[in-house]
Parts: C-alpha cells; structure tokens; sequence
C-alpha cells in the first residue's frame, strides 16, 4: 500500500449478451472504473467485454483473465477444481495489487455476478480486504422466458433451477418435483438433460434456448433438437403450466 487509499472491487452484470439489456447503473460504473477486467476461454474472445465494447474508453487498463480449461475433462489426471482454484487465486492477487494501488476494478460479468458467476470466487478471496460492490444484471432465465414468451411462474408457483452437471436420476427426480424449472450449463450434457425431462414427463413443455438475446438466438421444442450437444450459451426453459392454462 502506497499510501492511496485502496480502490473499490465491482462485480458488473452486463446482461445475457444484447447490449441494451445492460443496466444504467451498470454503463455508469463501467465508464468510471480505471480499470476493466473480463473473463475469456484459451483462445476465445469474452462475451461480457463484446457487450460493453462500445461504452469502454482508451484511457482504461484492461484486465483479460483466462481461464486455464474451460471443461472438467483435462489430460494427464488433472484436478480440474485445483486447477480452477489457482487460476481465481492468481487472479485475485493481479487485481488486489491494482485495488491496494488505489484503483477501481469492474470485473465483467455476462448475466448477473452472483448467478453462476465467476466472479464470486473473485469476491470471496477479495471481499474481506476491499470495498466491493455487486452491479445486478439481467440474467438469461427471464431473458429465455421472454424469448418464448411464457410466464416462468404464477401465483404460488416455485421455479427450480437446476444444472445440467447434475447426476441423470437426481435430475429426473428434482424436475418431478418442480412446477416451473430452468437446466442451465448444457453443453455436452444436452443427452442427459432431456433423457431426464422425457422421464419427468415434461418434454412436451420443454423449450431450448440457445445464446438467447444475442444475433445468433435459437428457439426450439427441445423434443425436435439434436440431442448431441449444445453450446455453452444454452438452456432448457419449462415454463408455468398454470399460467398457461389461465
């Protein structure tokens, strides 16, 4: 510490990849922050830093944290969690080095920091040592439920929202259970997410979403795609049946 007194950590939800669904609060702390950091994939541009590319200025660093694999299945019998757990250490280090040099740090975040967000690892190796605030964003559940147009829940209803890395019969036996629900984190798992709804009964209100407000959005009956695989932007929406029927 030099003496400066230490600059504030942001988490920014940027919404789920149009760039008008970002928020006013958001664009606000963005412009200001002297520093912008984002999350990419080895060899892959960042979708958060893409949305907000036009509302960034020359006279801002530029952070890139890269995550070291972007899947659990590494070579060689690494630990994927170890791997992961050193690369948000190293990245808290490199940005609590620019905060105690007096520096505001937003750290890009495509839907909300707190929804599935890396940037949670972030704060919690952060938090006790900075001032941190979280900026909400518009996360791509209630984006994929306006795609389709179907309400997620009404009246007493719940949502459930569940990950596709989930075990086949836990995920069979938690959408039984569910009046509303959203499988997020696909991917390679897309065959076992809709083994596990057809058991549930559920396929004929299941919907797939794919980069959902983004150029490139997709919109199916999940009866009718490809099981094989889906992209990392994707997501099986069963909407409100009740409110269906109102």
């Amino acid at each position: 510490m030099n003496g400066t007194a230490p600059g504030r950590l942001y988490g920014v939800g940027v919404g789920p990849g149009d760039p008008e669904l970002v928020t006013l609060k958001a664009l606000r702390v963005l412009r200001a922050s002297p520093v912008v950091a984002w999350f990419a994939g080895p060899g892959r541009a960042s979708n958060a830093r893409r949305v907000v590319a036009a509302h960034l200025h020359d006279d801002q660093a530029e952070v890139a944290l890269v995550y070291p694999v972007t899947t659990g299945a590494v070579e060689d019998g690494s630990d994927y969690e170890g791997l992961l757990a050193a690369f948000y250490d190293e990245a808290a280090v490199r940005l609590g080095a620019l905060l105690a040099d007096g520096r505001d740090v937003a750290v890009l975040c495509e839907g909300d920091p707190f929804f599935y967000g890396s940037f949670m690892y972030l704060y919690n190796r952060l938090r006790d040592g900075f001032e941190t605030e979280v900026v909400p964003g518009v996360v791509s559940v209630v984006a994929g439920a306006a795609a389709i147009g179907a309400p997620l829940v009404c009246l007493n209803e719940a949502l459930t929202v569940l990950s596709g890395t989930m075990p086949a019969d836990e995920l069979a036996a938690r959408l039984q259970a569910s009046q509303a629900a959203v499988i997020m984190k696909l991917g390679r798992n897309l065959p076992k997410v809709r083994a596990a709804v057809e058991r549930a009964g559920l396929l004929d209100r299941a919907h797939y979403i794919e980069r959902v407000t983004m150029d490139e959005e997709r919109l199916a009956r999940l009866a009718d795609v490809d099981p094989a695989a889906a992209p990392y932007f994707s997501m099986v929406v069963i909407p409100s049946a009740a409110a269906a029927a109102r």
